[in-house]
This record gives structure tokens, sequence and C-alpha cells, in this order.
């Protein structure tokens, strides 16, 4: 049977697309790709965190949780450190948006993006070693 198998791009319209990838590349330390954009191998998540490396889809029933981005949507990204990508956000002015959190299945931290999206920063537990 037919299925999706993953999660295969995100689109953005931005105020000003240059200022956007450029903050994504110096902020988060992103390259950008011949496309234009950013590319996520599966894997090189996978080789990090194992079967932690996985994209959730979760549709929600209201958009509280997204503050205080006014947009009805926040995008979660998957990142192998995220001490010092939130320490490289602080120093290019980028303040955290709430406090972190850790739990089993991972360690969160939030900060907003030029054009007012939140972003859920996700540092997947690692994969046990065998």
């Amino acid at each position: 049977m037919a299925k999706v198998v993953g999660l295969g791009g995100v689109f953005l319209a931005c105020k000003d697309a240059e200022a956007t990838k450029a903050w994504y590349a110096r902020v988060l330390g992103l390259q950008v790709n011949d496309f234009g954009g950013f590319h996520f191998m599966h894997s090189e998540s996978a080789d990090t965190f194992g079967d932690g490396a996985r994209t959730i889809f979760a549709p929600f029933g209201s958009a509280e949780y997204f503050a205080p981005s006014t947009l009805p949507f926040m995008l979660n990204l998957m990142v192998d450190d995220l001490d010092a990508i939130l320490a490289r956000a602080a120093k290019e002015g980028v303040e955290e948006v709430q406090t972190r959190q850790d739990y089993d299945y991972g360690r969160f931290g939030w900060i907003m993006d030029p054009d007012g999206r939140k972003l859920e920063l996700w540092e997947p537990p690692r994969a046990a070693a065998t």
C-alpha cells in the first residue's frame, strides 16, 4: 500500500528571503544549498541519534504553544548540541523565548527567527553505544 514515508520539505514565505537565509546561516550554522535553501540528510541525523532521529508531524488544537509567535505553526529543528547553538544565537543577539527543558526524549530550547516564527530546537537523546 502506498504511504507517506517522510517530510520532503518546508517552504516559508519571508519578508526578505535573502536576509532570512543569511540569519539561518549565521545564527544556526546552516549551509545554503545550490537551490537556495537548506537540506538535512536523514543519514546524518540517524548516525548522530540512531532511532531518536525522526520528524514529528503533529496537528495542534491550539496555537498557544507557538507563542510568542502569532503564526499558526512552529518549526522544530533537530540540533546536535543545543547549548552551543543557543550560545551562538546569544552572541548574535537572539534571545531565548522560554526556559530550556530536558526530557527523556531530548533537550529543548526556543528562539524566534527574523520573520516572527518560533523555532523549537531539539537535541534528541544520543543513541546508546552497542
